[in-house]
């Protein structure tokens, strides 16, 4: 895995530099963390801003090939001579940064890439010195490795954004009939030590909204259910009165308001202390009522407290339809935190039609986002799991799982136990 180096200090400079038969360019922004991050020098377009005198700076590519690589650092301003150090594991790298250097390419030094894979590669300055801006890494050898390199490319489409937040990553339940579909159960399980800051481990998707569970801090975490107006808009401040989506219910400790950047509508949530390695029961009911009217309604069960609690129940606006496109899905919403690896577990997922009949969903596909299917992050996969299945994403593993690939779980055969009639209002 990565690349196998030689454990030694080399001195590099700009009149070092090399030609290869074949470059390309690897942006900072879009592909590097910062380690500590509390004074940020880490740009969202432009790389590393001048004037870092400590932390790292850890640079992601992923390698289907082996073979030789030289590695250069694209430099901006240079305001003082600095001294930097490049290594992946025990290869180590010194660069001398000179006054001169500024808006050049400078040499750090040839890597052998024995074994495909994530390659992590840290930059930071000496003890004492500032550092430079450094706009981008050179990797320039043979085209057949480097043509085949896995990293965010460009910022078009905001990719240096979404390029950290990583992959999402999906999965699209089959459901085993064609009648109408009220009621919507899943589980959650978030394995222990995989509930990072910035995750949203989503149980309930469906056509018009979704309903799961977030990692919003360190001291915050919150079950979500939001609907999404038919007006479509980044801005809920643009959605005309008669498409708002209408709040009718709530929960005790429930706050409710509107969300956007990503569609808009309304949300609710529940800030509640949920615990790793703890199960938790997610149901949702969608049906059409009067004046063309959707009602939906989404509830928890918490297992410490060992009872059902009513979340949110909106209408949304010129909209008739029982529950669509059942869904879950994994997310990192924190660009800072998209370098960690996280994992959740979906399992015993059922349906329940209009005539009370429940149906067990053991059919999965996979599926993943834009960052994922351009090539631009290979850190996604999920499976079958038991009687479950499981999304991963995040923390750059090696192996993934190909898009559009289908699972089949494990049948339990034991409908939920709840009786829909004594859910709480």
């Amino acid at each position: 895995m990565g690349i196998l180096l030689i454990p030694q200090f080399f001195t590099s400079s700009y009149a070092q530099s090399q030609v290869a038969s074949h470059e390309i360019i690897l942006p900072i922004s879009g592909n590097t963390w910062q380690k500590p991050n509390e004074n940020n020098y880490l740009t969202d377009q432009n790389g590393i801003k001048s004037g870092f005198s400590s932390g790292s700076f850890y640079t992601y590519v992923r390698f289907k090939n082996i073979g030789s690589v030289n590695l250069s650092l694209m430099l901006g301003n240079v305001a003082q001579p600095a001294s930097l150090l490049v290594s992946h594991k025990e290869q180590r790298f010194k660069v001398s940064v000179l006054a001169e250097s500024s808006n050049k390419s400078v040499y750090v030094g040839k890597l052998e890439v024995r074994d495909t894979g994530y390659v992590k590669i840290e930059l930071k300055v000496s003890n004492g010195d500032i550092g430079p801006e450094v706009k981008s890494y050179k990797l320039a050898g043979e085209k057949s490795i480097l043509s085949s390199l896995n990293y965010v490319q460009n910022n078009d489409g905001n990719f240096f954004y979404w390029g950290r937040r990583g992959p999402s990553v999906h999965l699209a339940y089959e459901i085993p009939t064609q009648e109408n579909i009220e009621y919507y159960y899943n589980e959650i399980t978030v394995p222990t030590g995989e509930d990072v800051v910035g995750s949203y481990y989503m149980a309930n998707g469906f056509a018009e909204g979704y309903f799961g569970m977030q990692v919003n801090s360190l001291t915050e975490r919150r079950v979500l259910f939001s609907v999404w107006s038919p007006f479509h808009t980044d801005n809920p401040n643009e959605i005309p009165d008669e498409e708002k989506i209408i709040l009718t219910k709530k929960g005790e400790g429930v706050n409710t308001g509107e969300f956007g950047n990503e569609g808009s509508g309304g949300q609710s949530f529940l800030r509640y202390d949920w615990k790793a390695g703890n199960t938790y029961k997610f149901l949702l009911r969608g049906r059409p009522v009067e004046k063309e009217y959707t009602e939906y309604t989404a509830w928890f069960f918490a297992e410490e407290s060992g009872e059902w609690k009513l979340i949110a129940q909106f209408l949304r606006p010129k909209t008739t339809t029982y529950l669509k496109r059942f869904h879950s899905f994994l997310e990192n919403f924190l660009p800072n935190q998209g370098d960690v690896q996280r994992k959740v577990l979906f399992k015993d997922q059922w349906v329940r039609d209009v005539n009370g009949n429940w149906y067990e969903c053991a059919k999965a596909k996979f599926t993943a986002d834009a960052t994922a299917s351009v090539g631009y992050r290979m850190d996604y996969k999920g499976g079958a799991l038991g009687s479950g299945f499981y999304l991963q994403n995040c923390g750059f593993f090696e192996d993934y799982t190909p898009i559009g690939t289908s699972f089949k779980r494990k049948v339990k055969g034991v409908k939920p136990s709840l009786d829909v009639s004594k859910l709480p209002m």
